[in-house]
């Protein structure tokens, strides 16, 4: 088995929050790796990384960084594959709008799509979305897994309308 999605991070620190990605595309049964990189500690070898990810088979990189954040940037410069940026809030940073920003405000022609802070599941989601375009079991996966979530919502409405606390309830 090949993986087909790479999770990246900057350290072994962000591994609480990405771990969440790894669960998810676990769950949906997608190929999937998982590596430490710094764009600052490691340069060279992000850059090796991104241009070597396509040829390896890889279809999308899912980069989480915290602080300033560089590694998805670095990454979606060196490679034409799909780069989702995770920002992390890291106990330093600046409440994470350092990492927010980081990855939001990239240059024309160096795309890094972003989810929200510390939010590597969604990460995993539009990753198993973008593979599942051309992968009807995959895109199947999604469709249920999105289906499920309505149910959560119509359960938990059901179960709200149980709730009898409040004199002036009216549902």
């Amino acid at each position: 088995m090949k993986a087909i999605v790479s999770i990246i991070m900057g350290s072994t620190s962000d591994l609480p929050v990405m771990e969440k990605a790894a669960k998810f595309l676990d769950d949906m049964q997608v190929p999937f790796e998982m590596n430490a990189l710094s764009a600052h500690r490691t340069p060279n070898e992000v850059e090796e990384f991104a241009r070597e990810a396509e040829g390896r088979g890889l279809k999308v990189i899912i980069a989480g960084a915290g602080m300033a954040a560089a590694l998805p940037g670095v990454i979606a410069a060196s490679t034409t594959l799909p780069v989702i940026g995770v920002p992390i809030k890291a106990s330093i940073s600046m409440d994470g709008w350092d990492s927010m920003l980081s990855m939001i405000q990239m240059p024309p022609g160096i795309p890094v799509a972003t989810v929200g802070m510390d939010n590597s599941t969604n990460a995993a989601i539009l990753a198993s979305q973008i593979i599942g375009v051309g992968d009807e079991d995959i895109m199947k996966k999604v469709i249920a897994y999105k289906a499920n979530l309505e149910k959560k919502i119509e359960k938990a409405n059901a179960d709200l309308a149980e709730v009898k606390t409040w004199k002036f309830k009216t549902n």
